[in-house]
């Protein structure tokens, strides 16, 4: 009976997630706490869905491939503090478990991830995540291409403004998400769809209205990701008050983007990033 009744949620669950891939794990935990934080870690609405078996400690992943694979899912589960066969959870998440919760922790193989360079390989284990300059090489080409689109807006130069709008949509996509460090993985993961929206929605217009609102909205995510990117260099996040709008900039002089020469220096940095 449990068997077909688990058959019976993938079905279901396969018929609400487009393109639907199936597979089973192995995610280590004891008790019905254990299943409820595996599962909900796990699961993205419309995107995944994981059912864990707390006597088998088998885990069934239901997922759109077109959008999500395997390593993300099991990673968002371990940075909640459970282990698997591929990732190894953060001490400090497995810590932080309750006593009931505390499964005995098995050597496990390190998984290799390859580096953006392609150049060597990185090891990751349960005291080391991605390293800082592979995440740089994936997050600079957005970082670089927001704040070109941020001048072009300054100058109020919306055909150079679209093509650099165009340009940041492309590093965006290009953005290998797996190989992210896991807190900047799941920020990543929260701002990625509003940051292509606005990005493909400024690269689609000319109106430099229609551009700064936008850009209000992409500003937010950029400033979401960049933050828990610590960049190598101070990033400054100014506030226009006319707007009720920030933006980021690598000049610590304001130079509004929502006004341009109208009102230039119209603003204040709230926050340096570094």
């Amino acid at each position: 009976m449990m068997t077909i009744s688990l058959l019976l949620s993938v079905l279901v669950m396969n018929a609400q997630i487009k393109n639907a891939k199936t597979e089973t794990v192995k995610i280590f935990g004891n008790c019905g706490m254990c299943q409820t934080k595996i599962e909900k870690a796990g699961s993205l609405k419309n995107v995944a869905k994981v059912d864990w078996n707390e006597n088998t400690k088998m885990a069934t992943l239901t997922y759109d491939e077109s959008k999500t694979n395997q390593d993300e899912i099991l990673k968002r589960i371990a940075l909640v503090g459970y282990d698997s066969e591929k990732f190894l959870a953060p001490d400090k998440a497995y810590s932080s478990l309750p006593g009931c919760c505390q499964y005995d922790r098995e050597a496990k193989v390190p998984v290799k991830v390859d580096e953006v360079s392609g150049a060597t390989k990185m090891v990751m284990n349960d005291n080391t995540t991605m390293s800082e300059s592979q995440e740089i090489n994936q997050l600079q080409p957005v970082f670089d291409n927001y704040f070109l689109l941020k001048d072009a807006l300054v100058k109020t130069d919306a055909k150079i403004a679209s093509a650099k709008a165009k340009e940041l949509l492309t590093s965006i996509e290009g953005v290998k998400m797996e190989t992210l460090k896991m807190d900047v993985h799941m920020v990543w993961m929260k701002v990625l769809k509003d940051l292509t929206a606005d990005a493909k929605n400024i690269s689609e217009t000319q109106d430099i209205k229609k551009q700064r609102d936008f850009f209000k909205s992409l500003s937010k995510s950029t400033y979401e990701l960049i933050k828990v990117s610590k960049p190598t260099e101070a990033v400054y996040y100014q506030y226009c008050p006319m707007q009720d709008a920030n933006w980021l900039s690598k000049e610590k002089a304001v130079k509004n983007p929502y006004y341009g020469s109208q009102m230039l220096t119209c603003g204040k940095t709230i926050e340096t990033i570094k």
